[in-house]
């Protein structure tokens, strides 16, 4: 009995032991390896005075702490929506941001709150903030210069693509 049983053990740890090792030495697929934590999401879009942004979403504190930091590019047909749970006075700052942004705060309606237009990088340790007018839910950065150009002003409405967490029905 004392033998069966220590051969069972062996062979349980056997079982267990190969796939630990295939992960360890190969890794997880790429599609497992990708968790909710590891950063922004990139198959999303929104829409604002009729120009559609492809969006990366920040939807939990780590990817909204990095937001767009240490980016040297943006497309100019590209953002990062952050998706807050509830809606709040917003405040954003640029520490560590290589480019210039728009900062447009939105209310849980996708109706825009206030706009911080052409906030520039900031590279030393004391960055300002730019807070929002108002409660925001969402908050979109675009290249500096964008929201001028759609000519946005309070009110407008940004039409959300399927699967943002949490978008208003239109």
């Amino acid at each position: 009995m004392g033998q069966t049983l220590i051969g069972a053990i062996m062979n349980m740890r056997t079982a267990t032991l190969i796939p630990l090792l295939a992960v360890l030495m190969f890794g997880l697929p790429a599609r497992a390896a990708q968790g909710a934590d590891d950063g922004p999401t990139t198959a999303h879009w929104v829409e604002l005075a009729g120009k559609r942004y492809r969006v990366e979403l920040a939807v939990d504190d780590h990817a909204r702490m990095r937001g767009l930091m240490f980016r040297e590019h943006l497309d100019d047909d590209a953002g990062m929506l952050f998706v807050f749970e509830a809606e709040h006075p917003q405040a954003f700052w640029m520490k560590n941001t290589l480019i210039a942004l728009d900062i447009l705060y939105f209310d849980r309606h996708g109706k825009l709150v206030s706009v911080a237009a052409d906030t520039p990088p900031c590279r030393t340790s004391y960055c300002p903030s730019y807070p929002s007018a108002g409660p925001a839910r969402y908050v979109l950065e675009l290249n500096a210069g964008h929201a001028a150009r759609l000519g946005v002003l309070p009110g407008a409405k940004l039409r959300f693509g399927p699967g943002i967490p949490g978008a208003p029905l239109e």
